[in-house]
């Protein structure tokens, strides 16, 4: 027997409002998708190929990341550009993504000390795109995910400052090529202590200790530090990588 529900008067009934004519939309052929596929693959190649050689022209450099949103008078911000100056100063390129923020500061610092090690790996956006003013040397991407390879490839050390989850994709990248030994083992510096160690706790007690999902170990690929002097003595001491 089927059961009638009654409706009251207050209840709400939905009404689904579908098009009365079909729209003009073809489907794709085999051959349109073999045509966006070469086209993205042609594209992604010579992006590959170009920002590698652009990075083939830095000799030595630190690659900054950090979240484009903090403004001049963040404590963070001048942080970044009074280590941008100190890093260039001994003679390394700064590296970043050529936006505002972090990124900004560290290139403002960079090129304070010498606008020749101030480098940016920028992107192409849809919307008109805000790239820092202290780059004297730069590559522009399409592609967000070939521009992090190149970003994250061949620094003699990597400085993460506060950010989103473009900061923190950007840093467990990093983290996994040097765990599984894709890359050469490399200085890894998270500076906020008040920002970063509440992540590193949850990769302690979480990840390693209650699902052993990493070895406890991991934990000693990167260090967490606010000291500048600390900062420019482990870069000071990293190996120069030799092309």
């Amino acid at each position: 027997m089927v059961k009638k529900v009654k409706k009251n008067k207050s209840s709400h009934t939905r009404v689904l409002n579908l098009p009365s004519i079909k729209l003009p939309i073809k489907p794709l052929t085999h051959r349109d998708i073999d045509r966006d596929i070469q086209s993205r693959v042609s594209r992604i190649d010579v992006e590959f190929t170009n920002g590698f050689n652009f990075i083939k022209t830095i000799s030595q450099s630190v690659t900054f990341f950090g979240s484009a949103r903090l403004p001049k008078k963040d404590p963070y911000y001048q942080k970044a550009e009074r280590l941008g100056k100190r890093i260039a100063a001994m003679g390394y390129s700064v590296v970043t993504g050529g936006g505002p923020g972090i990124m900004e500061a560290a290139n403002r610092g960079a090129f304070k000390e010498n606008k020749n090690y101030s480098v940016g790996l920028t992107i192409r956006l849809p919307r008109e795109q805000v790239v820092n003013p202290y780059i004297n040397n730069y590559y522009e991407f399409y592609y967000f995910f070939t521009r992090k390879v190149c970003l994250t490839f061949s620094a003699e050390a990597y400085v993460y400052f506060p950010g989103g989850f473009g900061t923190l994709d950007e840093f467990f990248e990093i983290l996994t090529l040097v765990q599984t030994n894709k890359i050469v083992k490399v200085p890894i510096i998270l500076v906020g202590k008040d920002f970063w160690q509440p992540l590193d706790d949850f990769i302690k007690k979480t990840l390693a200790k209650k699902y052993q999902t990493i070895h406890g170990q991991d934990r000693n690929l990167y260090i967490i530090t606010d000291d500048e002097d600390k900062i420019m003595e482990i870069v000071s001491q990293a190996p120069i990588k030799q092309w």
